[in-house]
């Protein structure tokens, strides 16, 4: 069974960071680990400090994006705005979450990531050029944040796919997160826009609801100055990797479903970066992994995936790869892997909740999970960009 939502079968669909009614509770309760003085008679200063506060490659929670304030119990992080502009003066308002260039990366508190030097491949990446003051002026890529997000699950047992699915922002033919600064070293920098074409007074929301005809639907406050810059407080989303625990942010995807899904904007040029080469040279990429049908259930603890993240209106607790500090190949990039739990393997009480791409993958090669319809397992051709924020342990 296929279902056709744009160019692509919705098996091909993720909710990376599913509905609005997303609970910051639900990040603390399901993927922040309890203090180690659980099961002890010992508080849980005893244990003293995590090592990662001595070396951030060891185990324990790690800020990976150091560039704003994290709140992990609000599921929050507030960061830089800047303002850059078009090249005939519209508005650009625009956040910085990873760059190509490491000393830039460690200057700012950004996400190193060299796999996006490979990413200046058809339009997923787009020039911008620094003027005299210092701004971003960009020829190209506009964002309309107008229209109303829209969501409804479908019907019975099988919430996903959605019956409708519209997002609430847009991109053009030529937008992408991903600049290429032409006059500072060509270096790329994933910067997400968050508003577009407005003056500031038009979208300040400091203390709050934002307008989201007006900004991006992952904005929880936006304070801009009048001259350019201010500061924007993005929500965020529970996944796990290699078993850790971590936040990232969604911001866009190549495919409206999952862009409506993931509250981030519709970005088809990002869908032009090559997929299903994960780890391999000159790869721009890295996987993710999400359960289509994976347990259900507000409370139990072992539910994950598209039709929990539809039913219980909570994250869908996705795998991704590579995490600084954890593995070298990072990218905010993800090509969009899709599962499903075979029927014998539901049979047979194996369906779980899956926390490490290792873990997951020997599923797959033992046939408990596969594509669509026992279609084989891998990629789907729809490309994410999700920002590591922060490793909690």
């Amino acid at each position: 069974m296929s279902w056709k939502f744009s160019r692509k079968p919705v098996v091909l669909v993720l909710a990376l960071a599913s509905m609005a009614a997303l609970a910051s509770s639900a990040i603390a309760q399901e993927i922040e680990p309890p203090p180690p003085s659980v099961g002890t008679n010992v508080p849980a200063s005893y244990f003293g400090p995590f090592p990662s506060q001595i070396d951030r490659k060891l185990v324990g929670p790690v800020q990976l994006l150091r560039s704003g304030t994290l709140d992990i119990k609000k599921a929050t992080i507030e960061i830089p705005l800047y303002l850059g502009h078009m090249a005939d003066g519209r508005n650009v308002w625009y956040i910085l979450t990873d760059t190509s260039d490491k000393e830039n990366a460690d200057a700012l508190g950004l996400n190193h990531s060299g796999k996006l030097h490979y990413s200046n491949v058809g339009r997923a990446t787009r020039s911008a050029r620094l003027n005299k003051k210092a701004g971003l002026i960009f020829e190209k890529g506009t964002v309309d944040f107008s229209p109303d997000r829209k969501l409804v699950p479908g019907r019975g047992a099988k919430a996903f796919p959605p019956r409708i699915a519209t997002p609430g922002s847009v991109g053009d033919a030529d937008y992408t997160p991903l600049v290429r600064i032409e006059n500072a070293g060509g270096h790329v920098y994933n910067a997400p826009v968050v508003a577009f074409d407005k003056p500031a007074a038009q979208i300040r929301a400091c203390n709050k609801r934002p307008n989201y005809n007006l900004v991006h639907d992952r904005v929880a406050r936006i304070c801009p100055k009048g001259n350019g810059g201010g500061t924007v407080t993005i929500k965020l989303t529970g996944i796990f990797s290699f078993a850790k625990p971590a936040l990232y942010m969604s911001t866009e995807a190549s495919d409206p479903v999952v862009a409506t899904l993931d509250q981030g904007t519709f970005a088809p040029a990002i869908g032009e970066l090559p997929v299903g080469r994960d780890d391999s040279v000159f790869s721009g990429i890295e996987r993710l992994f999400v359960m289509a049908n994976g347990p259900t259930g507000r409370l139990n603890p072992q539910r994950q995936g598209l039709n929990s993240a539809l039913k219980d209106k909570l994250p869908p607790l996705n795998l991704v790869g590579g995490l600084p500090t954890v593995a070298l190949d990072y990218s905010p990039m993800w090509d969009l892997n899709l599962g499903f739990w075979t029927k014998r393997a539901i049979s047979k009480g194996y369906r779980s909740r899956m926390i490490d791409e290792f873990q997951l993958l020997g599923f797959v090669a033992g046939g408990h999970i596969t594509g669509e319809g026992g279609k084989r397992f891998g990629s789907t051709g729809i490309v994410v960009n999700c920002p590591i924020v922060a490793r909690l342990l």
